[in-house]
């Protein structure tokens, strides 16, 4: 599979570079923090994304302002600017009606562009995003001093030839990657952009807040997020989607923000997108067990998860099983830790969004 690269032109005169790959009906992905498009399409983090979506589709992306292949001397970063970028580059590409896809903050832009067109948006696809950037989570005097820490971590540390800082970025996105993937993000993060441009970028994603444009979306919507993303909590995307009128959520068995081709999580990212696009002869490979959905707990934890989603007491639980409560309760405890829950309610919440308590206790 090749790609093709152009330029458009945005409103305010930047110059963005675009490109194009595979065959079929179109796809957008809204442009994402720190792209470069012809190093991604040659790297062992972005390419299978590239691959697995334009296998059926069209697929159109671009690097947003300051960054990869487009004007790097730029001054407003900003959501109006992002989205007025996205819009640039559609028209560029002569399209009238596609599904938008929005990842990282690409989600936010891509919120507000499916608000302002939606006339033009037929589905929307976000994954491991958020609503409301750092600044707007109501953060503590130490959660604020973390965030200012670091937007001054990539302007000082950027441009370094040693990758010591950028190392903080990539551990962050992709935490079980291996030596190769994560050394090819930290180039990825050092070729990208300038320190300035980098910190500043960053600056603009914590002000996002699309709290209120999110209720507003009127398409079809897919919502997935990796259950222990270490750079976008999974809080922030269970809000998203339940501030959108209808969106489907789905949580996927990872710590990567970026999936790897590897991991069982990038499977079914793709076979839900596919489904949710309704590619021919794809629905079928969305993985439905509940092993697939939640590894890290046993075939019995499974089951009591399960009837915890449908409602059941821990006594019921016991009955049905054949074990005292107290074991229950020990069963109870270990999914709660396993899954990060809170609380009997977080639990199956988190059951239920997986499709787990369908049945009657």
């Amino acid at each position: 599979m090749e790609q093709e690269i152009r330029f458009c032109t945005a409103a305010d005169g930047v110059r963005l570079a675009y490109a194009t790959a595979g065959s079929g009906p179109p796809l957008v992905k809204a442009a994402n923090y720190l792209t470069h498009l012809e190093h991604d399409w040659r790297g062992p983090v972005w390419r299978h994304w590239l691959e697995g979506l334009a296998a059926e589709h069209t697929l159109l992306r671009y690097d947003e302002r300051g960054c990869g292949l487009s004007d790097w001397d730029v001054s407003d970063f900003s959501l109006d600017a992002w989205v007025q970028d996205l819009e640039a580059v559609i028209a560029a590409q002569g399209l009238e009606r596609f599904p938008l896809l929005g990842i990282s903050q690409g989600a936010a832009v891509s919120v507000a562009y499916a608000v302002k067109h939606p006339e033009q948006v037929t589905q929307l696809i976000l994954y491991g995003g958020y609503a409301r950037g750092r600044f707007n989570r109501d953060l503590t005097a130490e959660e604020m001093l973390q965030a200012e820490t670091m937007i001054n971590v990539i302007r000082v540390g950027w441009g370094q030839e040693n990758p010591a800082f950028r190392q903080l970025f990539t551990t962050m996105l992709i935490p079980e990657g291996s030596e190769e993937q994560v050394d090819w993000l930290n180039e990825l993060a050092r070729i990208s952009a300038t320190p300035e441009n980098a910190a500043a970028m960053e600056r603009a994603l914590y002000q996002i807040d699309v709290s209120e444009l999110a209720a507003q979306v009127e398409v079809p919507s897919l919502v997935l997020h990796s259950r222990d993303d270490a750079a976008i909590p999974f809080e922030e995307g269970r809000r998203l989607a339940g501030l959108i009128p209808g969106a489907r959520f789905v949580p996927l068995a990872s710590k990567n923000h970026v999936l790897l081709e590897d991991e069982p999580a990038w499977t079914r990212f793709l076979a839900e997108v596919h489904a949710f696009l309704g590619v021919i002869g794809r629905e079928e490979e969305v993985p439905s067990e509940p092993q697939a959905l939640f590894p890290e707990l046993t075939p019995r934890e499974l089951e009591v998860l399960e009837l915890l989603a449908q409602g059941a007491s821990n006594e019921a639980i016991a009955k049905q099983l054949v074990v005292t409560p107290k074991t229950v309760r020990n069963y109870v405890s270990r999914i709660y830790k396993k899954l990060d829950a809170d609380s009997r309610a977080q639990a199956i919440v988190l059951a239920r969004e997986a499709g787990l308590g369908q049945g009657s206790a």
